[in-house]
């Protein structure tokens, strides 16, 4: 949110009557507000040019000499889509209101309200408007950048589910490892359903002190807590019309997580510090990397929480069981980091893909979106080789033999003819189960655990692979 050099959000006031305007410039100024004065529509386009876009918000009246405050409503409608504009009048009606709000106006106040519900609409127009910014920004970042890629199976029944999903308004649990895209699954759940067109407000619970959860979730009112200075809205709140993304949900205290229920029992909230009840129409998805099962046994998740958010769980696969899609995920973000750091002729060496096909990936895809990211700022050329790439790989957990082993069977391999790339994986494959299971001394869980696959799986690459166990 813009502020002025003192750090204040900045208010415009245009209306004509000095006593009106000393009046507000007395109250937002108490309120913590730096407060701009203008007595017609000229002075107001004199002071928002001069503020340089520095304005958060305008207190506009509707009767002024000259040109009215709805006219200039009309005349400025690409700053609406800028700027919350709150309409003031001595005189007002249902009709002129709505007439107001039709042309952008974020709200309409009659004269003689009161400084609790100008402070609230004032407030309200604010932590809206830097929503719709922030919802503009991420939309426009995902565009290319940020999409479910794939054609694996995995990803395709995945696709089918958030499609399946989408339109209903129930509850959805993502699980999945860190990396995965469980915030992509819940955007595209949102940007498919009919709260479209509503924020899509996130709550990352594991990023937040627990004392500040609370006051996240619900907001606060002004002097609540040592800090609070304003009003502020929560999460729930913001959500309003669209969809709230509880991320890292196993992360929540327990004495939240009462409060969280409790307001989806009754779709009903109090801010922290407050006494009025509010209401909120919001999609709750929530996502996590834990075990909630094991969490509740172990009484660090409320059971009755998880069976409020488990109504439509999705689970999102790890990238080592969709290797296939590494190709394309690579090309896509070489496509994408190309263009970003000005890289248009660089490519990735022909036998690297098969190095990038064999790396466990236990930070799934955005540990290969880091990956290839640095790659394109790091290479030298136009061209990202085979070694540079294993270098990148062997500094990832885990990496690091995988990296050599393919390294090494690459660099010796023939020439590449039919079945020869499946051959090179089973071989290159079979190296590292030897020798994970050499350093476990036999045990195949412990191995299994170590590759990060389970095992079963395990047992059955060994008999794939023709991998005896020596104790």
């Amino acid at each position: 949110m813009k502020k002025d050099e003192e750090g204040k959000r900045v208010v415009l006031v245009v209306d004509d009557e000095e006593r009106v305007r000393k009046s507000l410039v007395q109250y937002l100024g108490e309120e913590g507000f730096a407060v701009v004065e203008a007595k017609d529509t000229k002075s107001a386009d004199e002071a928002l040019a001069r503020r340089a876009g520095s304005v958060d918000l305008i207190l506009l009246d509707v009767r002024m000499p000259g040109e009215d405050g709805l006219a200039y409503l009309k005349r400025c409608s690409d700053l609406t889509a800028r700027v919350p504009i709150i309409m003031m009048s001595g005189h007002g009606t249902i009709e002129l209101a709505v007439e107001a709000v039709r042309h952008g106006a974020f709200d309409f106040l009659e004269k003689g309200f009161t400084p609790e519900r100008l402070t609230l609409t004032v407030e309200r127009a604010l932590e809206m408007n830097a929503l719709k910014r922030q919802n503009r920004v991420l939309r426009e970042e995902r565009g290319p950048l940020y999409k479910m890629v794939g054609q694996s199976k995995v990803i395709r029944d995945l696709r089918e589910e958030v499609t399946r999903i989408a339109p209903t308004g129930a509850k959805v649990l993502i699980l999945g490892e860190n990396g995965v895209g469980k915030e992509l699954v819940a955007r595209a759940i949102h940007d498919l359903s009919p709260r479209q067109g509503g924020p899509f407000v996130r709550l990352n619970c594991a990023a937040i002190p627990k004392e500040l959860v609370e006051s996240e979730l619900f907001g606060h009112e002004r002097g609540a807590f040592t800090g609070a200075e304003t009003r502020k809205q929560g999460k729930v709140e913001l959500a309003q019309g669209g969809t709230l993304f509880l991320d890292e949900i196993g992360d929540m205290t327990l004495e939240a997580q009462v409060k969280l229920l409790r307001a989806l029992d009754s779709n009903e909230f109090e801010r922290v510090g407050g006494t009025r009840t509010l209401t909120f129409d919001a999609r709750i998805i929530a996502a996590t990397n834990k075990d909630l099962k094991t969490e509740v046994a172990e009484h660090r998740f409320r059971q009755d929480l998880y069976y409020r958010l488990n109504v439509l769980p999705i689970e999102v696969p790890p990238l080592r069981e969709r290797k296939e899609d590494v190709p394309l995920l690579v090309e896509h973000y070489l496509g994408y980091f190309r263009g970003e750091y000005g890289r248009p002729l660089l490519n990735l060496a022909p036998k690297a893909i098969d190095l990038l096909l064999l790396h466990r990936w236990p930070g799934n895809v955005r540990e290969l979106r880091n990956v290839i990211e640095r790659l394109v700022i790091m290479a030298q050329g136009n061209q990202i080789a085979t070694e540079d790439l294993a270098m990148v790989l062997e500094s990832s957990p885990g990496g690091m033999e995988a990296a050599k082993l393919a390294a090494s069977s690459i660099e010796s391999a023939p020439p590449e003819g039919e079945g020869h790339l499946r051959e090179l994986l089973d071989q290159a494959e079979k190296q590292i189960l030897e020798a994970e299971l050499a350093r476990s001394a036999g045990n195949v869980s412990q191995a299994a655990r170590n590759l990060g696959i389970d095992r079963a799986n395990f047992h059955r690459k060994m008999r794939r692979l023709g991998i005896e166990r020596h104790r």
